[in-house]
């Protein structure tokens, strides 16, 4: 019996959504995952937590691209993408390790080198509740819309 090597999906794309679901617009990041996750794209992966922990320079280092997704409590009326670059720079942050540690970490210990990008989506209210406020799905709607496309374009240059 002969198994037939099914080749890998390029690029390798990794949505990671960071933040807390239970303090309203701080689960933008996780919303946007699974908002990803649904539309079920060979090639794409998504990936979510409360803050990024060192065990996901592994699931970094495995990809081509990663975009990472976070709630912001400044910036842009909606939201920002931009590009990352690994540093290793240890800064106080209301996450333990920040993106562009995880990838110092990933070239660092395997070797990997994905693009990577930060899309920060503005919120408006980090209480201890669920669900995000009005303003922050109006951003929400706009950034996915973005990202899908960004994603879209990744896969249609590869394809």
């Amino acid at each position: 019996m002969s198994v037939m090597a099914v080749p890998a999906v390029r690029p390798r794309i990794l949505v990671l959504g960071y933040g807390n679901r239970g303090r309203q617009d701080d689960g933008l990041g996780p919303e946007v995952a699974d908002a990803v996750a649904a539309l079920r794209w060979p090639g794409v992966t998504t990936w979510e937590n409360d803050q990024l922990t060192l065990e996901d320079s592994i699931e970094v280092a495995a990809h081509d691209v990663v975009f990472f997704v976070d709630a912001a409590r400044e910036g842009p009326a909606s939201f920002a993408l931009t590009p990352l670059a690994p540093s290793l720079t240890i800064s106080f942050t209301s996450h333990l390790l920040t993106p562009e540690t995880l990838l110092a970490i990933a070239r660092q210990q395997f070797g990997a080198a994905p693009e990577a990008h930060l899309l920060a989506i503005r919120g408006h209210a980090f209480a201890f509740e669920e669900g995000l406020t009005a303003e922050a799905t109006c951003n929400f709607r706009l950034a996915f819309a973005a990202l899908r496309e960004r994603i879209a374009a990744l896969r249609r240059a590869a394809a």
